[in-house]
């Protein structure tokens, strides 16, 4: 299974093209939408709340294997360019940049903004991926003209992607919860995507940062009963032992995690961060589907102790937070200013 994320800024077609590959599911401030009529299976995540909200593209980005940039031929805005930074930032490897609202503009006007984009894109992740350009206006006679090339281009994205998975799969369990709620008869489910692993149906695994063992009783992907799901899995597991009260969104099933409220993060700040971070700035914390408010405590650059670390520039950074945070030491640290025009700043790993 590939998940997918639907990135863009506000109207730029992306509900309607998310609408157009899947079937609508699960709605919050993100938008999952299924496409189970193949063999191979995709789950579309549209960042529903995104400009307005960060936490709906985070949540997006981290629940997906790749990413559709979603953008006008009208040309780049703020918030086009703060996508490609949080792109370049966590790293996504496989994506296509999608020129929507091909009935807006002149052919030769798009090819010469998709060489725009390409020039602009060099030195970041999405230096390599390629534009596929669409109708999105579902009332034009060429409506979605350009989808099946889209189609296409994922495909062979997943070619790549689902290999990456399998090796993932003798790896120790981890699942990331992004939504639960109560079933009557049943009690509390939960909803996620199987990030390393292989869980089983009444396997007893560990709840964090919370620090709990329950039960797995059942296991469901795409609404279909089974005894194992693996990496890259979307799935709806029932569990037992557990409360509603006790869940939030972003934390982990898994047999071991580091808890804590303190952090050492070895970082790097984005070229575009020309504020730079200060001591005793309190900066946004992104760690999976988990975010947090944290306080600079310490900077340490080149091994010296620093009142700021600016633009560009890689240290250490110690934090506090007045919330637990499960993480591994291989996860990424995404760290925002929220009132920024640009708002994602830096990318870290634990010390």
């Amino acid at each position: 299974m590939t998940n997918i994320a639907i990135i863009g800024d506000e109207k730029t077609g992306r509900t309607s093209l998310a609408s157009k590959l899947g079937k609508k599911g699960t709605d919050s401030d993100i938008t999952l939408y299924d496409d189970d009529r193949h063999e191979r299976k995709y789950v579309y995540v549209d960042a529903k709340s995104y400009p307005k909200s960060i936490k709906s593209i985070m949540a997006a980005l981290n629940l997906a294997d790749m990413a559709l940039l979603c953008v006008t031929p009208n040309g780049m805005t703020p918030h086009t360019g703060e996508c490609i930074i949080a792109l370049d930032l966590l790293g996504m490897k496989h994506g296509v940049i999608v020129i929507t609202k091909s009935d807006t503009s002149y052919p030769m006007e798009i090819d010469a903004f998709a060489q725009k984009l390409k020039k602009m894109t060099v030195g970041t992740v999405l230096e390599n991926w390629e534009i596929q350009v669409i109708n999105t206006n579902k009332d034009a006679p060429n409506a979605f003209e350009g989808l099946e090339e889209l189609k296409n281009k994922i495909h062979d994205l997943a070619d790549i992607i689902e290999p990456e998975q399998k090796t993932k799969d003798a790896l120790p369990p981890r699942v990331v919860i992004d939504h639960f709620f109560n079933v009557t008869g049943i009690g509390i489910v939960v909803l996620g995507k199987v990030l390393q692993g292989t869980i089983h149906t009444h396997d007893k695994i560990g709840l964090w940062p919370v620090d709990k063992k329950i039960d797995i009783r059942s296991i469901q992907t795409h609404d279909i009963d089974v005894k194992s799901a693996t990496t890259g899995a979307r799935v709806g597991l029932a569990l037992k032992g557990l409360l509603e009260r006790e869940l939030d969104r972003g934390y982990l099933l898994s047999n071991d995690e580091i808890v804590a409220t303190e952090f050492e993060i070895n970082c790097t700040l984005s070229k575009f961060a020309k504020a730079g971070i200060e001591l005793e700035d309190v900066v946004h914390m992104f760690v999976g589907l988990q975010s947090e408010p944290v306080r600079v405590k310490k900077i340490t650059v080149g091994g010296a102790d620093k009142e700021k670390i600016g633009a560009g520039e890689s240290g250490v950074l110690k934090l506090i937070s007045s919330k637990k945070i499960a993480y591994s030491k291989d996860d990424q640290f995404l760290f925002a200013g929220l009132e920024d025009n640009q708002r994602f700043t830096a990318v870290g790993k634990p010390v």
